[in-house]
């Protein structure tokens, strides 16, 4: 059984008598401790892959797992606490709390898991300790980017899932945050999931889903991952 397996998933929405398929049955494993880039164009069904894996959405049929346990079948209450548990989530837009320092945002995290990481060696592996008693105003958007991962990791998910993690930085500083999450899959050995539109990202994955019309049209292992400092776009 792989770590996370998705089986003939689907997601319906309704409009009126219109159905939307945002999710046609779709299927692909992920391995632990995979960097993997979920990759389409917008309306493909990456963000409703994204949202039913982070257990923040139910799918309509079929079957989702991680980790040994089907989450599709999860109640309200059994799905609070996985995402509270199991899932991490960096997004494109930051979400810190503005009256807190980058340390308070990050201890913030490990206050409602079971499990959590120590926030201050969080933010040293996302290189800003020396920036913990900053507040986010005082900090670029990539340092608050890098808070918000760091945030992530101290829950010490199973699963980080990110959603256009570099989307609102410049080229430069979404190269480093890029860097940054394929380093942590790497030396902590975590599952990594990005879900994009940019296929340059493709090669530093280990695992690329690439998603057209709420299905997985192509599902590649890269033999070998580019670093992603060297990858262009």
């Amino acid at each position: 059984m792989a770590f996370v397996e998705f089986r003939d998933v689907r997601k319906i929405y309704h409009m009126g008598d219109v159905e939307v398929r945002a999710v046609d049955g779709m299927n692909f494993d992920i391995e632990q401790g995979e960097l993997v880039v979920i990759v389409g164009p917008s309306g493909a069904g990456k963000t409703t892959v994204l949202n039913m894996l982070g257990g923040m959405d139910a799918p309509t049929s079929g079957t989702i797992s991680l980790d040994g346990q089907a989450i599709s079948s999860f109640g309200e209450r059994e799905l609070t606490q996985y995402r509270r548990h199991s899932i991490g989530f960096v997004f494109q837009f930051y979400n810190l709390v503005q009256n807190l320092t980058a340390l308070e945002n990050v201890e913030l995290a490990s206050q409602i898991c079971r499990d959590p990481l120590p926030a201050e060696r969080m933010l040293e592996q996302v290189g800003l300790y020396g920036r913990r008693d900053n507040f986010p105003s005082q900090l670029s958007g990539g340092e608050q980017q890098r808070v918000a991962i760091a945030r992530a990791l101290a829950k010490n998910p199973k699963l980080l899932l990110c959603d256009e993690p570099t989307g609102a930085l410049d080229y430069v500083t979404g190269k480093q945050v890029l860097k940054l999450l394929q380093d942590t899959c790497r030396t902590m050995g975590k599952t990594v999931a990005i879900v994009t539109h940019n296929s340059a990202f493709t090669k530093i994955a280990d695992r690329v889903i690439e998603v057209r019309e709420g299905r997985a049209s192509r599902v590649l292992t890269n033999p070998n991952p580019k670093d992603a400092m060297t990858v262009e776009w």
